[in-house]
């Protein structure tokens, strides 16, 4: 999934970079300001790319002592720096384009023929990046099977998802903001620590609670700690009169099953806990 990833924001990035060549060279042969803006404009989007790139390298990275659970939020948070950055390069810039041009009363210097060649350039190959995206997309959810907007709006992936975003903006003409607000929105729920949707949430209870040795759930958290890594921390009430045997084997078999059930669970801490002593707990005063 990784390197299909990286594969469609390279994709992006070369589109990116190309486009924005080619507005430089339109502008500076048409003498256009407005078309060597639209070029800054286009350098500011490979950036969205570059942390794109940035967040794929460094949540690759093994767990180790000061991160035991590994790097998978840097996906989130270098999506999110994206979603600030189309904001600000994309929406702002564009309102800000539109409104000193028609304050200025600036019109467009000669050239017209090269600027038209490259918006038809621009789309093609933005279209191009789309393409590679949506064809992503598409096989993840075909091999989740769930439909394409059902599995845009439950993926945890922001990388695909914020390439996705900004090609459509690109080649169907959608608001910018829109788009950074709803990059935004996805990313700090993940990286804040985001659970598990209630449908998985409700597929682990109901493998736990099939175990006969087990009496109840008492808690059951989930957050996801990167795009395919959910951590599971379940208190729960066993049957009395369990050796410690049972208890390791029972253990055993719900941690593997829950993987079984849910495919991105990758960390499960079970704490056995008498249903008593969780109702006391739940009780007492915090300070």
């Amino acid at each position: 999934m990784a390197s299909e990833s990286k594969k469609t924001v390279l994709a992006a990035l070369f589109a990116n970079l190309a486009i924005a060549a080619a507005k430089t060279v339109a502008g500076l042969l048409g003498g256009s300001a407005a078309m060597l803006a639209e070029a800054a404009h286009s350098f500011a989007d490979t950036m969205n790319q570059v942390f794109l790139l940035v967040s794929l390298s460094l949540s690759d990275r093994e767990p180790d002592e000061d991160h035991p659970f590994g790097y998978g939020k840097e996906r989130f948070f270098w999506a999110l720096l994206a979603a600030v950055f189309i904001f600000v390069s994309g929406a702002l810039f564009s309102l800000w384009q539109g409104v000193h041009g028609l304050l200025s009363g600036e019109t467009v210097e000669g050239g017209y023929l090269l600027t038209y060649a490259v918006l038809v350039f621009a789309l093609v190959a933005e279209g191009t990046s789309w393409w590679r995206a949506a064809h992503q997309v598409r096989s993840e959810a075909a091999a989740a099977g769930k439909p394409v907007r059902v599995y845009v709006q439950q993926s945890n992936d922001p990388t695909v998802k914020t390439v996705l975003f900004e090609d459509s903006a690109a080649v169907a003409g959608v608001l910018l903001a829109y788009i950074a607000y709803r990059l935004g929105r996805d990313t700090k729920g993940l990286l804040i620590g985001e659970a598990a949707r209630p449908e998985q949430r409700e597929a682990l209870r109901r493998t736990i609670l099939a175990h006969p040795e087990v009496e109840a759930v008492l808690e059951l958290l989930t957050m996801y700690l990167g795009p395919v890594s959910l951590l599971v921390a379940v208190r729960l009430d066993l049957r009395d009169g369990l050796s410690s045997q049972q208890v390791e084997a029972v253990s055993t078999r719900i941690e593997a099953e829950l993987a079984e059930v849910v495919p991105e669970v990758t960390q499960v801490f079970l704490d056995p806990t008498p249903r008593e002593r969780h109702r006391q707990k739940a009780e007492a005063p915090t300070s």
